[in-house]
Formats: C-alpha cells, structure tokens, sequence
C-alpha cells in the first residue's frame, strides 16, 4: 500500500511564493502520473498540475505561467512551485497518484491559505 506525504503548505501574502511536496512511499512500482488538485470550500476539487513518468505536465488554465510541478523519481517525490499567488488560490491541496492500472491515491491534503 502507497502512503502520499505532503509538506509545505501555509499561509502566504499575494504575490507570495509556496512550494508544495509530496513523497510516496509503499507500493511505489507501477506509478503512471503525480500531482495536485485542490479544493476551497464551496467548490470541486479540481486539477491544479500532474506530471507522467515520462515528464509530460498539464496544468490547469488558472496556474499556468505561475506553477511549477516537478519529479524526483529517484526520491519519488512530487513538488509544486507556487508563485504569484493569488487569494483565489487558497484551497486545500491533495497529492494524486495514479498507476498504470489506472487505480488512484490521495494524501491528507495540506491547506494553502493566499491573505494579507
């Protein structure tokens, strides 16, 4: 069984910069794509950014230009650079796993708070 660690999440001024991680751990093998989604009260959660094993990335329109994800597959460990941030992007933030199975996990969520 995989376990989805994430880190970095805060309270942060706009225009302010976060980055996010998330580090797996357990049944590692097998994994298609990483990444985030998020999810602010009221709302869906929705993409933010995800990365495949090969290192193709997509990104939602509302982040493009202002977030980065990347891999360390040798730490199978998954970041979100986060910059320019906007009050809009408060949310909780998930770490997503998907294997080549196409079975899916979550980690805890970590908040992300964008106010002055």
């Amino acid at each position: 069984q995989v376990q989805l660690v994430e880190s970095g999440g805060g309270l942060v001024q706009p225009g302010g910069s976060l980055r996010l991680s998330c580090a797996a751990s357990g049944s590692i093998f097998k994994i298609y794509a990483m990444g985030w989604y998020r999810q602010a009260p009221g709302k869906q959660r929705e993409l933010v950014a995800a990365i495949t094993s090969s290192g193709y990335t997509n990104y939602t329109d509302s982040v493009k230009g202002r977030f980065t994800i990347s891999r360390d597959n040798a730490k199978n460990t998954v970041y979100l650079q986060m910059n320019s941030l906007k009050p809009e992007d408060t949310a909780v933030y998930y770490c997503n796993l998907v294997y080549y199975s196409g079975s899916t996990r979550w980690g805890q969520g970590t908040q992300v708070t964008v106010s002055s």
